[in-house]
């Protein structure tokens, strides 16, 4: 397969519900190899711009591509290309975490035998192995984000597309998710994940794209972004390119 720089390239993307334009001809950029963040204050589009990245929307212009698929003209192809954490993290509560991972890899087709070596993994690296097999329901946030990550990621995928991974989280959990991102980009993968967290944007990230009011105002690495606006940090370049103080 012939591979492309960018392994997801988001090109003047819109969309609007009713009256309201919620993302504005948004274009950016996820290579392999790299963490790249998405980043705004709530209702800045994020959500919106992640599922027309992963095709759950149409986009009422522009395109995205996957590994070079145009993912609303193949998305069954694209969608074989990525690993999906949306911003629903519902899980199966009358099964295991095990079984919700297992689903998820029969439904991507792969053979029992990869499942099995893929879930053992998986559980190694997220630390799941306390919980694995108990039934989901009653599950903590942590140990949800946990099994939908590694359901999300069961077929290996080159391209993880993770909407606010560490949403709510606790701090050990966090760092866990953290740590298991850095993992995935040692291994050469794309990294695509939405953000309002300025400490953890800038523990892990190495391209950041900021978008304010369905915009993207700006675009480059950490460095980059405190030297546009003269900022001893990132919030305080943050706060600087999308024009005052608001809460994220």
């Amino acid at each position: 397969f012939k591979r492309t720089a960018a392994m997801i390239s988001v090109e003047n993307i819109s969309k609007s519900f009713g009256e309201v334009t919620a993302v504005d001809n948004v274009s950016l950029q996820a290579p392999d190899g790299k963490i790249t963040a998405l980043l705004g204050a709530n209702g800045a589009g994020k959500t919106t711009s992640m599922r027309m990245i992963y095709a759950l929307i149409k986009p009422e212009g522009g395109q995205v591509l996957v590994d070079g698929i145009n993912t609303h003209e193949d998305p069954v192809a694209a969608r074989a290309r990525m690993g999906v954490l949306p911003d629903a993290r519902g899980l199966y509560k009358r099964l295991t975490a095990r079984e919700n991972i297992v689903y998820f890899g029969r439904l991507q087709g792969m053979k029992e035998a990869k499942i099995k070596e893929r879930c053992e993994e998986l559980v190694d690296r997220l630390g799941m192995g306390a919980f694995i097999d108990r039934k989901t329901e009653g599950f903590s946030q942590g140990q949800r984000v946990k099994v939908a990550i590694a359901r999300a990621l069961i077929h290996d995928p080159q391209n993880s597309l993770l909407d606010e991974p560490t949403n709510g989280l606790e701090v050990t959990s966090t760092r866990a998710i953290l740590r298991f991102l850095k993992e995935q980009r040692a291994l050469g993968k794309c990294i695509l994940f939405s953000s309002h967290v300025m400490q953890e944007v800038s523990a892990v990230c190495d391209e950041i794209t900021i978008i304010d009011g369905g915009q993207i105002v700006a675009s480059g690495t950490e460095s980059q972004l405190r030297d546009k606006t003269g900022s001893e940090n990132l919030e305080d370049a943050f706060v600087s390119l999308v024009g005052g103080e608001k809460v994220v």
